[in-house]
């Protein structure tokens, strides 16, 4: 076998395989003060992911942030508009409804690319987020045991309830963390208003509404074709409000972890100033998760979507429906085949997608549990109360019923039931040869579906993102109470060194002979 047909090989082999993770926080070095500025600034206080390897990967990485970037929301939002005001003049044309259902449904096909892409991004960040903190959590506890050991248990009663009186939760703690602008909560509230139970409820009355009145039109190809262009140009907002949230919301977070590994690193060497400890912070290995064959192949198919692969096939497609196109005459079923066709794999994504948020969700909390268990060891070691973050409130009623969408759409069950919708529906057009009526069976089902689908996919957007931002502050808050108790500690010791020296200069004094006049 050749190295080549061994890399393939490898591809094919490893694909959908979920990987122990390994990762470990920079080491702070304590440096004396002779040293320059310069050497003293090279500590490393931010957060830094490990770069990818392959340049492809940091091509198409930067692919996918530009497609969730401000001038792209804007320009298709523009396009969008700008179809709905054409649609006046040229809406009952079956052609030019077929024509913007293709657009659309590529265009979310692509997106379907980019948006497993970027979960995939997320979730690798999270996970170095864990180990890294996981990794100096360790350091700081052997620190920390040795800080202890060095004081009597008179001054750490002291400590504690200095510490107590002195330091208080309040609005203050969240005013040191970033803050986004202005625009930032706009967005932010427009994806809490997407995402809510009420839209999802009024989304599903609107098709009720166009079921109910389908006697009216005969229920004909026309009023399928109504539905199809107005679900598809929800569905295309959806995908890139979706995948612009979700590059600014990334981003915010990036400064967020910033402010936390500051407090962390800070938190590190002040501990190294005081112990001499100059031993490594060591590498941290959270083990693969258990995944079953379905879900395993869930996740195979993510590694191709996620790549190149799933729109280089889209092209390929593509390609062969224009060359069609001469055979086909360029009638309305050549013009429908590839919206059929991007519109049936886009709901099946819409399935992955909806999944995949769950189940890495589901790792990234149980990486970061580890690290609120190191922490309350970190509290209990110097005896200092472990912070409360307040009562349990009760779970909404509209809460609840979205905490059971999301379990529900996000099955791996799910998924299979997805994939055995679009057989069924290949099936039935199959057997009506394929014609225009044919083809919308494939259309409008799908994109109703998949519309449904990326609304709820709002929905856990907003629930991660409001944990992992409650997670952020609880865990940076915690650290500026470890800190105070550090500097409380040097403040003591700096105490005890200059009452040593006080005491060592009136003992010179005293000794020294009075001369008389």
């Amino acid at each position: 076998m050749s190295f080549a047909q061994k890399n393939i090989f490898e591809l094919f082999r490893k694909a959908g395989e979920k990987v122990e993770v390994r990762g470990v926080a920079p080491t702070q070095i304590v440096h004396a003060g002779n040293k320059t500025q310069e050497d003293k600034e090279r500590n490393i206080t931010m957060f830094i992911e490990k770069p990818k390897q392959r340049r492809l990967d940091r091509w198409l990485d930067k692919v996918v942030q530009i497609s969730g970037s401000q001038f792209v929301f804007l320009s298709i939002l523009t396009a969008l508009l700008t179809w709905a005001l054409l649609g006046i003049k040229f809406g009952r044309n079956k052609t030019w409804q077929i024509l913007i259902s293709d657009a659309q449904a590529i265009i979310c096909y692509i997106f379907d690319s980019f948006l497993v892409r970027q979960q995939l991004n997320a979730y690798d960040e999270d996970m170095a987020v864990a180990t890294q903190m996981q990794s100096r959590s360790i350091s700081n506890l052997r620190m920390l045991s040795k800080l202890k050991d060095q004081s009597s248990q008179e001054q750490q009663a002291k400590l504690v309830a200095r510490l107590d009186r002195e330091f208080y939760v309040n609005d203050s703690i969240a005013s040191q963390l970033p803050s986004e602008g202005r625009l930032g909560r706009l967005v932010t509230f427009v994806a809490l208003t997407i995402g809510h139970m009420v839209t999802i409820f009024l989304f599903w009355v609107g098709v009720f509404i166009w079921l109910g009145i389908g006697h009216l039109f005969d229920y004909s190809d026309t009023w399928q074709l109504y539905m199809n262009s107005a679900s598809s140009a929800l569905m295309v907002f959806t995908f890139i409000f979706i995948a612009n949230i979700g590059e600014r919301h990334s981003v915010y977070t990036k400064k967020c972890l910033d402010s936390l590994f500051q407090a962390d690193s800070s938190l590190e060497l002040r501990l190294r100033s005081l112990t001499h400890d100059v031993r490594s912070n060591i590498e941290v290995v959270i083990p693969a998760p258990k995944v079953g064959k379905i879900q395993r192949a869930i996740f195979y198919y993510t590694d191709f979507v996620g790549t190149l692969v799933g729109i280089a096939i889209l092209f390929t497609v593509f390609a062969a429906w224009v060359a069609a196109g001469p055979a086909l005459k360029f009638s309305s079923n050549w013009w429908l085949f590839i919206g059929t066709y991007a519109g049936l794999i886009g709901m099946f994504d819409g399935f992955v997608l909806r999944n995949m948020q769950s189940r890495l969700r589901s790792y990234t909390d149980a990486a970061m549990q580890v690290v609120d268990r190191r922490d309350r060891l970190l509290f209990e070691t110097i005896g200092l109360p472990f912070p409360v973050t307040g009562p349990e409130e009760k779970i909404p009623v509209t809460r609840r019923v979205s905490q059971t969408l999301d379990r529900i759409t996000s099955h791996q069950f799910t998924v299979v039931a997805g994939f055995l919708t679009v057989v069924g529906l290949v099936a039935g057009a199959s057997a009506m040869n394929w014609s225009l009526t044919g083809q919308l069976l494939c259309n409008v089902p799908p994109s109703i579906i998949e519309s449904f689908l990326m609304i709820v996919l709002v929905t856990g957007h907003n629930s991660i993102e409001e944990k992992k931002r409650s997670e952020l502050l609880i865990l940076y808050e915690r650290r500026l109470r470890l800190s105070g108790y550090v500097e409380m500690i040097e403040g003591l010791q700096n105490e005890s060194t200059l009452g040593s020296q006080d005491k060592e200069t009136v003992v010179y004094t005293t000794s020294t002979p009075i001369v008389s006049e």
